[in-house]
């Protein structure tokens, strides 16, 4: 699937930020959050979306049981809280920064509204943005429904192969530089941080793959 973050290989950040519009950027900040601040709750009003500066950001929801679900993971470049673009009054997610660092480019849905009426390219762009990640999140459902933990991870490892990998010319190994913790993909994937290494040490003797804490590295008789 192509990446969900950076369509076209083009950064959003780059693309959406009204920094890069001259009637907006004179009166437009960015706003700085430390670990484990919520940028906004379940049932917030929803009159902004926003783009990570830097950072990364937890998107999810809590259950009738009070259990926390794990919607995404984002970093630097993307975009969250689209759906006010939709016409959505109300947040049905929340989103926290898990980093200590995070910068935040917010944008009122007017602002949106009125870069999107006057540029029909950034418009378009947009709205496959948020086709792409409403595809995503379906496709991750289904494997959360349907999948056993250890081949939600191997397909999990694809998508990341997808967003953040290359090909090492040297080797013909898939290399993946991604955001995530361990923490982050047990998350994202439906399980726990121990049987998340557990399952890639197992995937470590198949000569699937090799990691350390920097990377992911699929073995090119496996890719």
């Amino acid at each position: 699937m192509q990446s969900l973050w950076f369509f076209d290989d083009v950064n959003l950040f780059q693309v959406l930020c009204p920094h890069k519009f001259k009637a907006y950027k004179e009166e437009h900040d960015f706003c700085a959050y430390k670990k484990k601040d919520y940028i906004y709750f379940e049932a917030d009003s929803a009159n902004k979306v926003y783009l990570i500066e830097k950072g990364k950001v937890k998107i999810g929801y809590y259950s009738e049981e009070g259990n926390e679900i794990v919607k995404a993971i984002l970093s630097k470049g993307e975009l969250f809280g689209e759906k006010a673009i939709l016409g959505a009054e109300k947040r049905d997610e929340f989103a926290q920064s898990i980093d200590n660092s995070t910068s935040i480019c917010p944008i009122s849905v007017e602002t949106m509204h009125d870069l999107m009426r006057n540029n029909q390219t950034f418009s378009l762009k947009v709205y496959k943005f948020i086709g792409f990640k409403f595809k995503k999140l379906e496709r991750r459902l289904q494997l959360l429904l349907f999948k056993d933990t250890k081949t939600r991870l191997i397909e999990f490892l694809d998508e990341l192969c997808n967003d953040y990998g290359y090909n090492c010319d040297k080797t013909g190994d898939q290399i993946i530089k991604h955001p995530f913790t361990q923490k982050d993909i047990a998350s994202l994937i439906g399980t726990s941080r121990p049987t998340i290494n557990i399952l890639l040490n197992e995937l470590k003797e198949e000569n699937y793959l090799d990691f350390n804490r920097k990377e992911i590295r699929i073995l090119k008789s496996s890719a």
